[in-house]
């Protein structure tokens, strides 16, 4: 949502849904994010929708809490995910049954023959993860152990004072240099979309030195604009398809291919026509 729903730089929590789950409002660059839902899903879809009911769902808890209730015409993006919840016997959960009790936690199991299986768990959680399972199998194949050479190992980009340059800063360590090529010349500093604060220069750097390879990987991975704005991120992919197409040698067949493409996936993150 737009960030004039929840002004400031608090976040909202409810603990206590009316089915006593938890809900989160919270300052999100210049957006509001709002969410979560938990639904059972029996499929595994490899673009999850977010259901018409969920939409609904958080719509309504969220206008207890805002500046002004929210509709689905005010709704920028919506996006939904799946997520492996480790269950066993009776504790399982199927299609329109309750999930919320079931753990988030990850679980490691190891086979009789040694197999060491990870489950569970969710992407904010991978590091702990990967040093818990490597661990296992350091032991069972006998090996000295080592300490983890991840603990404190800086993602690449970080930076300690990278705030200075503005939006950009999302850039980190690498802020200077994208702000010098959006700065080179007047097309790679304009904005993408009115709605957009990020800029042309970020397309090129994201082919250059990101390894964007289609109009979905700037729009939707190197930069968050699908999740910002997904009718303003519709609308830019036309620019970024050609200044793209530039930089990788496509012909007008792939342009037309990306936003095409790229289209179809913004479609499922309108919420008014969801």
């Amino acid at each position: 949502l737009a960030r004039e729903f929840l002004p400031g730089s608090a976040a909202i929590m409810v603990p206590h849904t009316d089915d006593g789950r938890v809900l989160f409002a919270v300052p999100w660059h210049d957006r509001v994010i709002v969410g979560t839902t938990d639904t059972p899903r029996a499929t595994i879809d490899l673009e999850p929708c977010a259901l018409d009911e969920e939409i609904d769902y958080v719509l309504r808890h969220a206008a207890r809490y805002l500046t002004r209730d929210p509709r689905r015409t005010d709704i920028l993006s919506v996006f939904a995910g799946l997520r492996p919840l480790v269950s066993a016997g009776s504790d399982s959960a199927g299609p329109g049954e309750d999930t919320a009790a079931l753990s988030r936690d990850h679980t490691l199991q190891v086979s009789r023959s040694g197999l060491v299986t990870i489950t569970g768990g969710k992407w904010t959680t991978y590091r702990q993860m990967a040093e818990d399972t490597v661990d296992h199998a350091a032991v069972l194949a006998g090996l000295d152990p080592v300490p983890c050479s991840t603990r404190s190992l800086r993602l690449h980009g970080w930076h300690d004072d990278a705030g200075r340059f503005g939006e950009l800063s999302v850039h980190g360590a690498d802020a200077p240099a994208v702000e010098r090529l959006c700065a080179s010349s007047a097309e790679l500093g304009r904005t993408l979309h009115p709605s957009l604060s990020i800029r042309m220069g970020e397309v090129i750097w994201a082919v250059r030195h990101e390894m964007a390879r289609t109009v979905e990987d700037v729009l939707a991975r190197r930069t968050r604009a699908l999740l910002f704005d997904a009718e303003a991120a519709a609308a830019s992919a036309p620019a970024v398809a050609r200044v793209m197409a530039r930089e990788l040698e496509r012909d007008e067949r792939w342009i037309h291919d990306q936003i095409t493409r790229f289209g179809d996936l913004a479609q499922g993150y309108r919420g008014a026509l969801a």
